[in-house]
């Protein structure tokens, strides 16, 4: 995927955030600081002082903490796959500008999928950073959560560019943040676990790519990954980068090019 062109059309990306990147100052760093303390160290006082937090369960700012990095880490790559990807298609037309150099529309999904996966990178280390300053980290395995989230993020960036390369407005991006992303971000294991759901909506979160992201990043976290499962959560979300990305391709193709 990381051809030389792709490498390309990713700079240019790249260097059009570098002339926006203080809009986006307060999603990467303010607010993981401000969801931890409100959550983690708010709700979360109330949650261990009320007994909910069984004897030798983790307190809630360490279970929420890793959690939050992986719903980070999703946000961040359907954003970067929605309303840009809809503004270099139909408002700008930067797509359509890429065309007339030697890139193609294959070179020019790829790129986006690489620039946006860098952009959950650079959300999901700010949030690390922000997790040890809290005290949320039981392991030093947590390191490994890093990937682990980023690997979260472009399992949704992948298909989702592909997605909004098919849609004709912004209407239906909204409504895919809406009814998705959103659901996702508070049903997938994030804020409690998955068997507190109705038993209908439980195995609708177990084959979300989030929740496998939030139980990955979790266990890391608190120190409790086993191998086979770590590696099994990460070949599901490996998947859904492999299919989306193919998928993306097909659609920039068809809607760029045909």
């Amino acid at each position: 995927m990381a051809t030389p062109l792709a490498l390309r059309a990713a700079e240019a990306a790249a260097l059009t955030y570098r002339s926006t990147w203080r809009g986006s100052v307060f999603s990467t760093v303010v607010s993981p600081v401000l969801f931890l303390a409100a959550m983690g160290l708010g709700l979360g006082a109330l949650v261990d002082d009320g007994g909910a937090v069984g004897v030798g369960a983790p307190d809630y700012l360490s279970f929420l903490a890793p959690g939050l990095l992986a719903a980070a880490a999703m946000q961040t790559g359907s954003f970067e796959s929605l309303w840009p990807v809809m503004a270099g298609i139909r408002w700008r037309r930067s797509y359509h500008a890429m065309l007339a150099t030697p890139l193609g529309a294959a070179d020019i999904a790829h790129g986006h999928i690489l620039w946006a996966t860098v952009r959950v990178a650079m959300t999901a280390a700010a949030f690390l950073v922000v997790m040890v300053l809290f005290g949320a980290v039981e392991s030093w395995w947590v390191v490994l959560a890093l990937p682990a989230a980023v690997l979260t993020g472009a399992a949704h960036t992948a298909p989702l560019a592909g997605i909004t390369a098919s849609l004709e407005n912004d209407y239906a991006v909204a409504n895919i943040m809406r009814f998705g992303v959103i659901p996702l971000f508070l049903f997938s294991g994030t804020f409690f676990p998955i068997e507190q759901l109705p038993a209908w909506a439980e195995p609708v979160a177990f084959v979300t790519p989030l929740w496998h992201g939030v139980e990955l990043c979790r266990t890391l976290s608190l120190g409790d990954a086993s191998l086979l499962g770590s590696l099994g959560h990460a070949a599901y979300m490996a998947a859904f980068v492999i299919g989306g990305t193919r998928l993306t391709t097909w659609r920039f193709e068809k809607r760029l090019v045909l």
